[in-house]
Parts: structure tokens; sequence; C-alpha cells
């Protein structure tokens, strides 16, 4: 045991090697969990706000709830659309309520 000791202590005047030597691995998982989570869900979050913001009149959509049907008008101002979703009845969801484009109209407004 004694001996176990004295072999892990080391030399007298030399350095552990800790310092940077720690940081260089966190550092990595780091970097290896940007790449493989962080940024990938960013790209998705920048191409949604982008569908977002060109939503017009006529598109078919689906709600994050799951509604289907088709934009009827859009509120700019407010950020609201106006959703048509069977004949006679037209909700208004924010427009950040709309998970995705089904089919784009190209009607414009």
């Amino acid at each position: 045991m004694v001996l176990m000791s004295l072999a892990m202590a080391g030399q007298p005047g030399q350095s552990s090697g800790g310092g940077i030597a720690l940081f260089i691995p966190m550092l990595l998982i780091f970097v290896i969990f940007y790449f493989l989570m962080l940024r990938p869900q960013i790209k998705r979050q920048k191409e949604h706000d982008k569908m977002l913001g060109q939503l017009a009149k006529g598109d078919e959509v689906v709600t994050s709830g799951g509604i289907h049907g088709v934009i009827h008008r859009v509120n700019e101002k407010e950020a609201t659309l106006l959703i048509k979703i069977a004949d006679d009845v037209k909700i208004e969801v924010d427009r950040s309520a709309v998970g995705r484009i089904v089919k784009n109209d190209g009607a414009g407004n």
C-alpha cells in the first residue's frame, strides 16, 4: 500500500499536468454537442421562421394543433391569420401556430 502511494505521488518538483489538460475534453464535448444538437435545431427554426414570413392568402396549412385549412386573410399588424376550415367556418389563429404548408396556391394576395 505504501509503495503504491509513493509511486502515485511522483517525483518532487513535477507538476501534475492539470489545468488546460482537463479543459480540453470539456471543450471537445461542447463542440460535438453544438454540431450534433444545437446547430440543426437552429437551422430548422430559421427555416420555419422563413416559412411563416411567406404565408399568403390561398395557402393550405396545418396548424400545430392539427387543424387543416386554407388561409383566407393575413393580418400583418396583429400577426394573425384567418383560416377557413369548412364552408362558412373561419377561425383566427396566431401566425406562429402554423406548423407547415400543405399546398402553396401561389395566388399571392
